[in-house]
């Protein structure tokens, strides 16, 4: 692997398989992996608990629960007009997401890394899907429930990752326009989908 840097930002439908992939592109390309991960160094570079950005996490409305969390200083009016908005939440998610960039390759998934690092060099933004049975089948395995109820939580978590998208980029979550490879786990599988991806990403930023 040279010294070159790479961004990989990879938006997902639930249950399409697409962390999975995005953990076996960080191998590949040598990256860093930031899915979860970024809550903590959200909350690093914040001060605030990690369950701040955990309630907040891809979903709006995270104010709406925010006085059963009991925190600190939340009966301080100038302090929650001034720093405990939902926008300064995202923006110290922002923060970290462009200091992990900064520091080397990486591989997000979700977060709106891809609006955030728009002005990155070698930064590649993929969108991954799946037919909404595939996607049912393994989210009701993952989480031992009907498929019914599984098309339930898909519609609800998809949502709040589309409203989530659209508030703070102005685009459209999952749109194509919105990305430089949309493709699909449902034709060739994870493992026929992310040799496909590896070769676009090769082909696409030459040296890799």
């Amino acid at each position: 692997m040279n010294d070159k840097k790479i961004i990989i930002n990879v938006g997902r439908q639930l249950g399409s398989g697409g962390r999975t992939i995005a953990t076996r592109l960080a191998e590949t390309f040598g990256c860093k992996l930031y899915d979860k991960e970024l809550l903590n160094l959200a909350a690093k570079e914040s001060g605030f608990s990690e369950k701040f950005f955990e309630q907040n996490d891809e979903q709006k409305g995270f104010l709406k629960s925010l006085f059963h969390l009991h925190a600190p200083h939340v009966g301080d009016n100038n302090f929650y007009n001034s720093r405990f908005s939902q926008e300064s939440l995202f923006q110290f998610q922002s923060d970290a997401i462009r200091k992990a960039a900064k520091e080397g390759s990486c591989v997000f998934v979700g977060r709106c890394a891809d609006y955030i690092l728009r002005d990155f060099p070698n930064v590649i933004n993929i969108f991954i899907t799946a037919s909404l049975e595939e996607r049912s089948k393994m989210v009701a395995e993952r989480n031992n429930c009907t498929i019914e109820e599984a098309k339930k939580m898909i519609q609800n978590v998809e949502n709040s990752r589309a409203s989530y998208y659209s508030y703070y980029t102005g685009k459209k979550w999952g749109q194509a326009a919105s990305y430089d490879l949309c493709i699909s786990t449902t034709p060739l599988g994870l493992d026929g989908t992310e040799r496909l991806i590896e070769s676009f990403i090769r082909e696409r930023i030459k040296g890799f």
